[in-house]
């Protein structure tokens, strides 16, 4: 299972396209983490940084303040400029700019992370 956290319909259901497993896209940062809570771990996360409501900052804050979500790849689809580096310690494995991202780029991470 794969989460893809986006308020943004068309560039989510671009991502769950290519990512060719089983997803579940949120519209904000609350739906996902009240899934966690019900037992439902993804193996990664696509994540956009400028949700509605708690944004992508506050999401990631939570999800490393807990043993059973803090190992979880996330890869961050924005079109900020945003240094991964600075973000590594929330689980940061990538960056996708959502202006010049391309399909192979989502399936590289998902080949990669979600195994």
């Amino acid at each position: 299972m794969i989460f893809v956290i986006d308020d943004d319909r068309i560039m989510a259901k671009c991502i769950v396209s290519y990512v060719r497993e089983e997803t579940l896209v949120f519209a904000n940062a609350i739906d996902a983490m009240d899934k966690i809570a019900e037992g439902i771990i993804p193996k990664m996360i696509f994540l956009d940084i400028l949700l509605d409501g708690p944004d992508g900052f506050t999401f990631l804050n939570e999800l490393v303040s807990y043993n059973d979500t803090a190992k979880i790849p996330v890869v961050i689809v924005t079109s900020l400029d945003i240094n991964k580096n600075s973000l590594a310690t929330y689980g940061v494995v990538g960056m996708l700019n959502k202006e010049i991202m391309r399909p192979e780029d989502i399936r590289g991470y998902v080949e990669q992370y979600s195994k």
